[in-house]
């Protein structure tokens, strides 16, 4: 159902916050990056940029290298300062009367939305139906949709075709695939795609190849809406070892590194929720089926599982400020099976641990 407001969800809360300060020494699932990266070739290849720091950063590279990993001209092609900065320029730069955006979903877009004066309107996903997109639940009056695929933090994977119903003359479709590169083989990938009008899509570099400290991502779309963003850029926009770094990522060895990653994280993914069905005893459930480096995890006392969980080395991410969820929901990243297992373990115990401290009498 669409609605409207922004009130009662901090949009501004990300995983992140969740391990500063006194998370710093916690385990962390709450940040959706790829663990044990980037790796040493990627490190290096960066450090070496830094003999050029005297001079400003030449994307030219980078966005051919971007392009040609897509098989696009390179004004289809627009270096942006991480996929958040993305969000900033279409809120900014587009002249859009009606955005929507589809929730639950990444909180930036929204944010971005209303901070440049728009009114937002929101299409909730159901739980009851694991999240799915109904294109017919957009106003046809939008003529701005931004959905994420696979959505943070569902971990749902929409069908290509769901996505490319929504688009139509006059209306710009925001896909955010940042995570697409972690779904083996890409399946229901939009990046590429010159037939669909208005599209719009977001790719980040930070998640796979750990580089959020680096801010690297890219648009893919026309070039008519490639230079409204560019101009909504401030000059040299992407640093010097941002654009190194993303000319690596998108190379014939990285592309196929991340392949090979994908099917791990799938496969770790798959001890992970294994593990959740055995506690589904305890009112544990899971959002899906799940295709994303992450996991949506529903359960009682929820806020109290998390604190417990902290208290026992672990850090997740709450759920309550994404649009469309309450307080009984977390979101975990998927990590090695060590990792996993040792975390399962602990979860089993917060359970207990929150269930007793509720029936603990007051007083």
């Amino acid at each position: 159902m669409p609605t409207e407001g922004g009130a009662g969800h901090d949009l501004r809360h990300h995983g992140d916050a969740e391990i500063r300060d006194d998370g710093a020494a916690l385990v962390d699932l709450a940040v959706n990056v790829r663990a044990d990266t980037p790796p040493g070739w990627l490190r290096e290849h960066v450090a070496a940029s830094l003999t050029g720091l005297a001079a400003y950063p030449d994307g030219r590279a980078a966005r051919a290298a971007v392009a040609a990993r897509h098989g696009l001209p390179v004004e289809r092609v627009l270096l942006t300062a991480g996929a958040a900065e993305a969000f900033v320029l279409l809120a900014r730069a587009l002249k859009v009367r009606h955005p929507v955006v589809v929730h639950p979903q990444f909180t930036e877009p929204e944010a971005a939305l209303r901070d440049a004066g728009h009114t937002v309107d929101r299409v909730l996903l159901s739980a009851a139906d694991g999240f799915r997109l109904d294109p017919g639940a957009v106003p046809g009056g939008a003529d701005l949709v931004v959905v994420g695929n696979p959505t943070n933090p569902t971990s749902v994977l929409h069908p290509a075709g769901a996505l490319t119903a929504l688009a139509r003359p006059g209306r710009t479709l925001v896909v955010d695939e940042a995570f697409m590169d972690a779904v083996p083989g890409e399946r229901e990938a939009l990046a590429g795609r010159t037939d669909v009008p208005g599209l719009v899509v977001l790719r980040s570099l930070t998640k796979t190849w750990g580089l959020a400290g680096l801010r690297v991502g890219y648009v893919l779309a026309d070039p008519e809406t490639v230079a409204a963003l560019e101009r909504a850029q401030p000059l040299w926009p992407v640093s010097t070892p941002a654009l190194a770094a993303a000319e690596a990522c998108v190379g014939p060895r990285a592309v196929a590194e991340a392949a090979h990653a994908a099917h791990r994280i799938a496969a770790d993914r798959e001890r992970l929720l294994a593990g959740l069905g055995t506690l589904a005893g305890h009112g544990v459930t899971v959002a899906g089926p799940a295709e994303a480096p992450f996991v949506l995890v529903r359960l009682p006392r929820a806020a109290a599982v998390r604190r417990r969980l902290r208290a026992l080395g672990f850090a997740v991410r709450r759920g309550d400020t994404f649009p469309g969820l309450d307080r009984e929901w977390l979101r975990v990243a998927v990590r090695d099976r060590t990792t996993t297992d040792a975390f399962l373990r602990a979860l089993e115990r917060a359970i207990a641990q929150a269930a007793a401290e509720q029936s603990r009498p007051a007083g």
